[in-house]
């Protein structure tokens, strides 16, 4: 079989994915299934890593043989399963994932700038007033303790990754700006948590959450409540955030008990 002329790192990437296709007649599935299935063992492997450029129908077509509609196809069906993502005019590359481990207290901008991503915000809305009964009753506060409402998409490299709603008692941000670290501003005034206790819960995206983070309404969400505490004990922080499901993967440690 005669290689076509790519990127260097395309045509990697291209030999990897001829050399795990079956050989003919070796399978029953249909043809765009084991293209499609050669490309999810890479992905799922890791031989194939987020932000990797695939290469083009053109390419494959010609390269594995197979029609256009089979190679689209292919394609497709990883696309559904949120294991490629698509730039217009620059073609179609492996998803990147996110994998977050559920040991560790980090804001998402700290995350993201120990991952060499530049982190965004867009603020949907940030309003002061007083405190709900869920807020009281998840805070400590009084009704008459004013809280801060701040509601925004995270973006990583500018392409959104999650919707955050936080709540915090006012007096720890007071009247400063916040910019894009909540937590950078809890650590200055002197109220950054140290533990916290995460709930999380599989979901679907609804269509104003699937606006928000440019996906397909119906797509695989995550739903997370994140309660946070200061090293006395005291609640600082209750947020509720959707995270796509196609770019976290969040991680547990798991040790036998003695």
């Amino acid at each position: 079989m005669t290689m076509p002329t790519t990127e260097p790192e395309t045509s990697a990437v291209l030999a990897r994915i001829l050399a795990h296709l079956p050989a003919a007649g070796a399978s029953e599935d249909p043809l765009y299934l084991q293209l499609a299935g050669a490309m999810r063992q890479l992905i799922e492997r890791g031989e194939l890593r987020g932000g990797e450029a695939l290469p083009s129908e053109r390419v494959l077509v010609k390269a594995t043989g197979l029609s256009r509609v089979t190679v689209r196809s292919a394609i497709d069906d990883l696309f559904r399963d949120g294991l490629i993502a698509r730039r217009r005019g620059a073609g179609s590359y492996v998803s990147p994932h996110v994998d977050q481990p559920l040991s560790v207290l980090i804001g998402f901008t700290a995350d993201m700038a120990r991952r060499g991503a530049e982190a965004r915000s867009i603020v949907l809305s940030k309003t002061t007033g007083l405190p709900d009964p869920e807020e009281m009753l998840k805070l400590g506060l009084s009704p008459s303790e004013p809280v801060l409402r701040l509601s925004r998409v995270r973006l990583s490299d500018n392409d959104p990754l999650a919707v955050e709603h936080a709540v915090v008692p006012l007096f720890a941000v007071g009247s400063a700006d916040i910019g894009e670290s909540l937590y950078e501003t809890l650590k200055r005034n002197g109220y950054m948590p140290v533990r916290a206790l995460q709930r999380l819960r599989s979901a679907i995206a609804d269509k104003k959450e699937a606006d928000l983070l440019r996906v397909v309404a119906g797509s695989p969400i995550l739903h997370i409540e994140r309660h946070s505490f200061l090293a006395n004990g005291r609640a600082i922080e209750v947020t509720k955030s959707s995270y796509r499901g196609d770019r976290y993967d969040f991680i547990a440690e798991l040790k036998l008990e003695p």
